[in-house]
């Protein structure tokens, strides 16, 4: 497997995990008759869950960051 490749299988990990949290948010939000979120009402949404979702998704960021500068040799210090 090339870097490329490997890019882009993380990349595809990373929709994933982003996909999953809009989905913790959709149904832990309240949503106006637009579709909005609507933060009017105070909704309760549990911080740990968030917390974890997040933390997928950052972490999975950031090993994308690392690939790609490895793959294409980008100097960032």
């Amino acid at each position: 497997m090339t870097a490329i490749d490997d890019v882009k299988k993380e990349m595809r990990k990373l929709e994933e995990i982003r996909s999953d949290f809009y989905a913790l948010l959709d149904v832990s939000i309240p949503k106006d008759a637009k579709g909005h979120f609507d933060f009017s009402s105070d909704p309760m949404i549990d911080a740990e869950d968030v917390y974890k979702n997040f933390f997928k998704l950052d972490y999975q960021a950031r090993k994308i960051r690392g690939l790609l500068i490895e793959a294409r040799d980008i100097n960032v210090g």
